[in-house]
């Protein structure tokens, strides 16, 4: 078996049952939130869904977006919004760099490279990832 995504680390914000500490990235569904789709199963503790795939319910949690990694094969990617206006632009590359996935850390690094000049134009790249990863 492939090496969970979570460790033992106990300060992870993933669930203790969450199927991120038995699985590897992709041989498990991430939802929105718990649904009726993916019961919780007393037996075990775990949820999954109607064929059996492992669920986690808390993408927040995990740092992955919602998807249907194992049951459908879908791509992990991530997606930087940049915000509105230069002052959130740091605590929002904090939250978003901290909260993901470390799988996806160097797409989300690499869209910040494109994203930030082409939306915030003269500001440093280098300097403000600086600040939000300090």
């Amino acid at each position: 078996m492939a090496e969970p995504f979570v460790s033992g680390d106990a300060h992870h914000l993933a669930c203790g049952i969450c199927p991120s500490r038995l699985f590897s990235v992709g041989e498990f569904d991430v939802y929105d939130r718990p649904t009726k789709e993916c019961p919780f199963n007393p037996a075990d503790g775990h949820r999954y869904d109607a064929n059996g795939v492992p669920v986690c319910v808390h993408p927040e949690k995990v740092g992955l977006p919602a998807a249907r990694y194992k049951s459908e094969g879908a791509e992990l990617v991530a997606k930087l919004a940049l915000p509105a206006t230069e002052a959130e632009l740091v605590p929002f590359l904090r939250e978003q760099l901290y909260g993901a996935a470390p799988c996806l850390l160097d797409d989300l690094l690499e869209q910040a490279h494109v994203e930030i000049p082409r939306t915030f134009p003269g500001v440093d790249v280098l300097a403000t990832l600086r600040r939000a990863l300090n």
